[in-house]
C-alpha cells in the first residue's frame, strides 16, 4: 500500500510540474514573460531539466529580465549536468564562443560531444566542425567525417555541404566526386548556398557528374539569388566566356561588382571586364547592378535586362 501511495504521489507531483511548465511555455508564446519568468523559475529551483533550460533561454534573449549570458550558462550547465540534450549543446556554443563564461574549445568539445551523443545534430555538425578544424583537439578529419554524416543523415544541410567537401579534396576518406556531389545536391536542394556554388563548380568542370554549363549556371544563379559572392563572382564568369548562356560581358561586370566588395578575384574580373567595354556598357552594367541588389530579384533584373532592344 505505501509503494502504491508512494507511486501515485510522484505521478501527481510530476503532472503537477508538466502543468507549470506548459502554463510558463503558453505565457512565454503570448509575450508574458512575467509569468513565464514566476514558472519556469519555481520549476528550475527544485531541480526541473527543462525549466532550467527554459530559463538559461530567458536569460540569454533578455526576455522577462535583462539578458545576462553569465546566468545563462549557470542554467544551461544545471540541465545540462542532467542529461538534457538542447542544453549541453547551448552550453557548449557558449564555451566556443566566450559567453557569459571563458572561451574554451576543450569544454565546448566536451558539451558538443554529450549532445552529439544523443543524436542532437546540431552538436554533432559543430563537433565535426571543431574536428575538422583542430579547436579544442588534434585535427582529425575521420572523426569529422563521422560527425558530419552522423548529422548529415539528420538532413542538417550544413553537414551534408561539408561532407561533401571532405569527399571531394579527400580528407578523412578517399577522394570521391560522386559522393561530393551527392551530398552537396542534398544541402543543396535545402537551399546552402555554398553548396549550390560548389555543386555548380563540379558541373562546370565534369568532376564526379558529366559537365554541363547548363547545369552550371543553373546552380549558380540559385546561389547567387540568395547573396553568395563566390556564385556571382562564377556566375559572372559564365557570362563573360559564353559558357552556359550566350555571352555578355555588360551582365559579367555588373556580377562582378556586386561580389567585388568582399572578393579580390571578383574586383580583379569586373577590372579585366571594364578594360573591354564601351562607357556606355559600364553604364549600362552599373544600372543593372543597382535593380539585381534588390531583395530576390538578381536573376529577374538580369531577364529585364536582356529583353531590353539594344
Amino acid at each position: 500500500m505505501k509503494k502504491l501511495m508512494l507511486t501515485i504521489l510522484i505521478a501527481s507531483c510530476m503532472a503537477t510540474a508538466q502543468a507549470r511548465l506548459d502554463e510558463g511555455a503558453d505565457a512565454y508564446e503570448a509575450g508574458n514573460y512575467a509569468l513565464a519568468l514566476k514558472e519556469f523559475q519555481a520549476l528550475a529551483k527544485k531541480g526541473n531539466a527543462t525549466a532550467q533550460y527554459n530559463l538559461a533561454q530567458m536569460y540569454r534573449k533578455g526576455k522577462g529580465v535583462p539578458a545576462n549570458d553569465a546566468q545563462a550558462v549557470s542554467w544551461y550547465r544545471k540541465a545540462a549536468e542532467q542529461g538534457y540534450g538542447d542544453a549541453q549543446f547551448n552550453l557548449g556554443f557558449m564555451y566556443a564562443n566566450g559567453k557569459g563564461i571563458k572561451q574554451d574549445y576543450v569544454q565546448a568539445a566536451n558539451w558538443y560531444r554529450k549532445a552529439a551523443e544523443q543524436n542532437y545534430a546540431y552538436a554533432q555538425f559543430n563537433l565535426g566542425y571543431m574536428y575538422e578544424n583542430g579547436q579544442g583537439m588534434k585535427r582529425d578529419y575521420e572523426q569529422a567525417l563521422l560527425w558530419y554524416r552522423a548529422a548529415a543523415e539528420q538532413e542538417h544541410a550544413g553537414a551534408q555541404t561539408n561532407l561533401g567537401y571532405l569527399y571531394q579534396n579527400g580528407l578523412g576518406v578517399p577522394k570521391d566526386f560522386k559522393q561530393a556531389i551527392y551530398w552537396y545536391r542534398a544541402a543543396a536542394e535545402q537551399g546552402d548556398t555554398t553548396a549550390q556554388n560548389n555543386l555548380g563548380l563540379l558541373y562546370g568542370s565534369g568532376h564526379g557528374v558529366k559537365q554541363d554549363y547548363a547545369q552550371a549556371v543553373s546552380w549558380f544563379r540559385k546561389a547567387a539569388e540568395l547573396g553568395d559572392t563566390e556564385a556571382q563572382n562564377n556566375l559572372g564568369f559564365m557570362y563573360a566566356n559564353g559558357q552556359g548562356v550566350p555571352q555578355n560581358k555588360v551582365i559579367a561586370y555588373a556580377l562582378y561588382a556586386l561580389a567585388a566588395p568582399d572578393l579580390n578575384h571578383a574586383r580583379e574580373n569586373r577590372d579585366l571586364t571594364a578594360s573591354k567595354l564601351t562607357e556606355k556598357q559600364i553604364q549600362a552594367a552599373q544600372t543593372l547592378g543597382k535593380e539585381m541588389v534588390k531583395p530576390n530579384n538578381l536573376n529577374n533584373a538580369i531577364a529585364a535586362y536582356l529583353k531590353k532592344p539594344v
